[in-house]
């Protein structure tokens, strides 16, 4: 099936429909006459809020509404993406066109991602590098899994290197809603048990019973799970989660829970899956308002969990931060004054220029709230 593109959303954590509509208008008529200006100089930076772009999936459902997504009627949407900045799409895994994220705050409202990366350059992007194809190097959605994700995989570092045309894809879950469905508990999927071989794992694709060849994990909120590239893995029935991954959406299909409409890639996911199994959730850290989730050589991740009133400094280095707002509201406001606040509520993503670092960004939460904070490189 073919990824379908959508795009809607509550501007910077405003549900009120008829808000958004107007907003929406003057989105359209200023995208249509606005090009970005490729002199940074008259930039100043501030926390960019991006319309999301919402993909229609086999195995969606309707919960993102509750984290402010506009949903079309009678649409299964599957992912959300908050923050994107592709040149090029898989036709299944985001429709074959090119995606950017548009911006509909401030004075850069309807330039897009990589109209802003040119604009401001290093203001924008500190000392993080780009992709190999020049733009932003994450992509962050969530996903809403109404029914299981195909077990997959994605191309390990040998087999990318070995196909020029493959992309290594390391990604983490974090869980942020999770239900049983049809009287069986939410799960997710990732690794293969110990002992399994590369030839019973294929035999058991055959007959349909590699599913229990996989390590399952009970989805928990709050957990995080990190999917370093060649992980084999599923995202099961009933979870919601946040996304941060590589740009990158070459994936290997090896099972579908009896749908017959996709295409598999048996043979390029044998090649790739690592039978060595998967690093175990990072569970939250009860008491403390800031954990590490994940530090790798792509990205990093904290949870912040705040209490009402609560001031949270925002943790910057020589990159820009992608900011995720999972509970609560409130606002993103400069120490200094060096940009009009930005509010916030539950589902609301915003991108942060390297160049806040030295403006004293803090995250002031109206209520207690949870969210992550996710540093580039």
């Amino acid at each position: 099936m073919r990824s379908r593109r959508m795009r809607g959303g509550r501007h910077a954590g405003d549900g009120r429909k008829r808000e958004h509509c107007r907003c929406a208008r003057a989105f359209e008529v200023e995208s249509s006459r606005v090009r970005a200006p490729l002199d940074g100089s008259a930039m100043n930076a501030y926390p960019l809020v991006f319309e999301p772009i919402l993909k229609e999936k086999v195995w969606g459902g309707r919960r993102l509404a509750a984290l402010g997504k506009m949903l079309p009627d009678g649409v299964q949407v599957g992912e959300s993406w908050e923050v994107a900045d592709l040149g090029a799409t898989s036709i299944e895994g985001g429709g074959g066109d090119a995606e950017h994220s548009r911006i509909v705050n401030g004075s850069m409202r309807g330039m897009t991602l990589d109209e802003a990366i040119r604009a401001m350059g290093p203001n924008l992007m500190g000392l993080a590098r780009l992709s190999r194809d020049g733009g932003f190097p994450l992509l962050v959605k969530y996903l809403d899994a109404r029914e299981n994700l195909s077990v997959q995989v994605h191309p390990s570092p040998a087999y990318a290197a070995a196909h020029p045309g493959a992309h290594l894809k390391t990604e983490s879950w974090y869980v942020v809603a999770a239900e049983p469905v049809q009287g069986k508990p939410p799960m997710i999927y990732k690794g293969v048990k110990r002992g399994v071989t590369r030839e019973a794992f294929a035999a058991h694709i055959a007959d349909n019973t590699v599913v229990d060849d996989l390590i399952a994990v009970p989805a928990v909120p709050g957990d995080f799970h990190h999917l370093p590239s060649g992980t084999c893995h599923a995202l099961g029935a009933g979870v919601l989660v946040a996304e941060v991954q590589t740009p990158s959406d070459t994936t290997f299909r090896v099972y579908d829970w009896g749908r017959t409409n996709r295409k598999l890639h048996i043979e390029e996911a044998l090649e790739c899956i690592d039978f060595s199994g998967a690093p175990l959730p990072v569970s939250r850290s009860d008491g403390k308002e800031r954990t590490v989730l994940a530090r790798n050589e792509f990205y990093g991740v904290d949870e912040i969990r705040a209490a009402r009133g609560r001031a949270v400094t925002i943790e910057m280095t020589d990159a820009p931060v992608v900011w995720m707002c999972l509970r609560g509201s409130g606002r993103i406001e400069s120490g200094i004054g060096a940009f009009v606040p930005s509010r916030f509520g539950a589902g609301t993503t915003m991108l942060i220029p390297a160049a806040c670092r030295n403006t004293m960004p803090r995250a002031v939460f109206d209520e207690e709230g949870t969210a992550l904070e996710v540093r580039v490189g």
